[in-house]
């Protein structure tokens, strides 16, 4: 997180208003939520994780075994349950 000198970048009658509640200390100031990016959203992690998931569904159905999956996925018996069971299968 970038810290960036108010008095440069607010116009004067919004930096006295702010002064009035804090002064000399960090301030965050938090996106909008309309402008808010999902997990994964700008890595890409999230579609790779719903790629990676439908496999796994997809090779549960098929008939293979749990153990098959954790070995190829590298995941936990636990975690290949949760994939293959969970109720949304969007993820």
């Amino acid at each position: 997180m970038k810290c960036v000198n108010a008095a440069t970048l607010l116009p004067d009658h919004l930096l006295k208003e702010i002064q009035q509640y804090i002064q000399g200390e960090a301030l965050y100031i938090p996106t909008c939520p309309s402008k808010r990016r999902k997990w994964g959203e700008s890595s890409g992690a999230a579609g790779y994780y719903r790629v990676r998931n439908q496999e796994i569904r997809k090779g549960f159905r098929e008939g293979a075994h749990m153990d098959q999956l954790c070995e190829q996925y590298g995941l936990s018996i636990d975690s290949i349950r949760k994939i293959v069971y969970s109720k949304n299968p969007q993820s």
